[in-house]
């Protein structure tokens, strides 16, 4: 490209850009128009300055401790990014060099006018979040993200390549520099997103001051929001399958579902759902419901409704939520005049669950749970996937600063973690839809669900993540105890279900797969495909995904792989008749089976109190 070429180019490269910013203050507009934007301009300034008034009436009085020290965090991140060799010589030379040569591949994709030439550009890097074809129309828009694209290749490739480090820290660079990258899309700022500039057009400037308003409103209450706040009630259209809660304690609420046919199976099941969330991620809409089917399939089911810590529950430890998990098993044989039970734990009740098991192992009652099904649970902590970015004696000083004041971790934080590990997905593309664009919040129970945060007792939470996180010690044979009974995993015989996700980033599958290594009663394992959630939550109906089931004695989770048979659809199916291989004696569906009956005393409707305490 000759030179003259190349500064025709750029002045049309550049020349729309211009005429956008000439719509949005232009010289000759209409007074109507202008009046449009005038009213845009001083909405946003007048929720600006209620928001200001506001924070400054509530921080008044002293900020709330897990407000008190940001620079605890940024600090943290700060180290890791300066850890990047982004400041070597060597390094931005070839930046710069790179960069010389992407500009000329782009550029020579536009003709002289800075429109495409022939069909459109074959532009050389592609990502969903620039898929719309206006990132491609104008030469600007297709060098600003294409340009951060290749730096976006660049820094984490510098991640990969740090040596002298742990692999520890080299899983904190690699999330430090994917992070950073992720936060510095072009779509991310008004100035180089031609949506959000044409929505800006189109809407005179009101899309602004509406995606000022969802800003605005989210920081007030410290959280992103991700779906209409009024959509869902719980009891109304999530977590609407009948049932009771027939018990009640300081902790948690024990809810029995009504049956829905005449005879159901002998053994109840009891399910831990996790403690960091609400358990309707089991009871969503009634067709996503695992809950309404199990109950369908003429099963009695229990579930565990954790409360939501509050400044009472300071001083709970591990040993108190498996006592909990202890209580609701022997609650529900004493209740049915039954000898065992069925069990579910979820996540991290999965590995409580474990070790509940493990106790009744050592103390000779292992025969009051007749099976165990695990959901993406672990309890070899060795290999945990991206949230061990997280734990290190830094964070964790950090994680214990947060909980000092009120005696519990605010779930808020949790929320915001868990998001950071997606954070394309549940971050920033709502950054851009709610902030940027405007956009009304859509209906969505899954993420409803999400943000409906849960407070943990900061003691336990600590004391989870040092001793299981950071030191593994589940594994090791009584090297941990719970209500003075110590803990061997190997103890356990308790026939096991044991279910991971192929795309999970919280509990990853071969992370999960480990505990095939330390039961050692008769296994069951099953890869589902999808992640955490869907993967878990995938009814019959939905035809979606697949599972694969393999030889019991794989040694590893690359062996089970390499000899799996896949299966279209839900894995439910596949765990109910393994459920029902364990004990198919049914019983009438009557008397204490119907909760809530003549002569029961319940203490309320399901889905409880616990679950809707904020």
């Amino acid at each position: 490209m000759r030179d003259d070429d190349l500064t025709s180019t750029f002045d049309a490269m550049f020349a729309e850009p211009l005429k956008l910013w000439d719509q949005l203050v232009p010289s000759g507009v209409k007074q109507g128009e202008l009046g449009e934007w005038a009213a845009a301009l001083q909405t946003m300034q007048a929720l600006w300055l209620e928001f200001a008034q506001d924070q400054a009436a509530t921080l008044a009085g002293k900020a709330p401790a897990m407000m008190a020290d940001p620079g605890n965090w940024l600090g943290i991140y700060e180290g890791w990014v300066r850890s990047l060799p982004l400041t070597r010589p060597e390094v931005q030379q070839k930046l710069w060099a790179d960069g010389m040569a992407l500009w000329q591949t782009v550029l020579g994709q536009y003709g002289i006018d800075g429109k495409p030439a022939g069909e459109g550009p074959q532009l050389p890097r592609k990502d969903r979040r620039f898929a719309d074809p206006k990132w491609r129309e104008q030469p600007f828009f297709a060098l600003v993200h294409q340009t951060y694209l290749m730096l976006a290749e660049q820094v984490l490739a510098l991640a990969d390549s740090v040596e002298g480090v742990d692999p520890h820290q080299q899983e904190q660079l690699r999330f430090a520099a994917r992070t950073l990258v992720e936060a510095l899309s072009p779509a991310h700022f008004p100035v180089t997103n031609p949506l959000v500039l044409e929505r800006a057009i189109a809407t005179k400037g009101q899309s602004l001051a509406k995606g000022m308003q969802h800003l605005l409103a989210d920081l007030k209450k410290g959280q992103l929001t991700h779906v209409d706040p009024q959509a869902f009630r719980l009891g109304e259209n999530l977590a609407t399958t009948p049932g009771k809660v027939v018990d009640q304690t300081p902790l948690f609420q024990l809810i029995q579902y009504s049956p829905t046919t005449d005879k159901v199976l002998e053994t109840p099941l009891v399910i831990f759902p996790p403690w960091i969330n609400r358990f309707y991620i089991l009871d969503l809409t009634p067709e996503k419901s695992f809950i309404r089917w199990a109950v369908e399939q003429g099963v009695t089911v229990f579930v565990v409704s954790w409360k939501s810590a509050d400044e009472s529950m300071a001083e709970l430890t591990w040993d108190d939520y498996i006592r909990a998990q202890i209580e609701a098993i022997d609650t529900v044989r004493e209740r049915l005049g039954v000898k065992a039970v069925h069990t579910i734990g979820y996540c991290v009740a999965g590995t409580t669950l474990a070790a509940t098991l493990a106790v009744l192992a050592r103390r000779g009652e292992a025969d009051k749970v007749k099976s165990a099904t695990f959901f993406t649970a672990q309890v070899d902590f060795e290999n945990a996937g991206e949230l061990k970015v997280f734990i290190d004696d830094q964070q964790l000083k950090v994680v214990e600063q947060l909980g000092q004041e009120h005696g519990y971790l605010d779930g808020r934080y949790m929320a915001t973690t868990f998001n950071l590990l997606r954070g394309n997905d549940l971050i920033w593309n709502y950054v851009v839809k709610n902030y940027l664009l405007g956009d009304d919040y859509p209906a969505f129970d899954l993420l409803h669900w999400n943000g409906d945060v849960t407070n943990l007792p900061a003691k336990w939470h600590r004391q989870y993540l040092t001793e299981l996180y950071r030191d593994n010690k589940l594994v090791v044979p009584d090297a941990l105890e719970a209500d003075g009974t110590p803990i061997d995993l190997t103890r356990i015989q308790t026939p096991a279900y044991i279910q991971a996700g192929r795309e999970d980033h919280i509990a990853p599958a071969a992370s999960v797969w480990k505990i095939m290594h330390h039961l050692r009663g008769p296994k069951t394992f099953l890869l589902a495909g999808s992640g955490h959630i869907a993967g878990v939550v995938n009814p019959p109906t939905a035809k979606k995904y697949q599972y694969w089931t393999g030889p019991a004695e794989a040694e590893s989770l690359e062996e089970f792989i390499a000899g799996a048979t896949e299966t279209p659809g839900s894995w439910w199916p596949h765990w109910i008749e393994w459920l029902r291989g364990q004990d198919s004696t049914e019983v009438a569906a009557k008397g204490k089976r119907v909760p809530g009956g003549k002569g029961d005393k319940v203490v309320e409707d399901a889905p409880g109190s616990y679950v809707k305490a904020r």
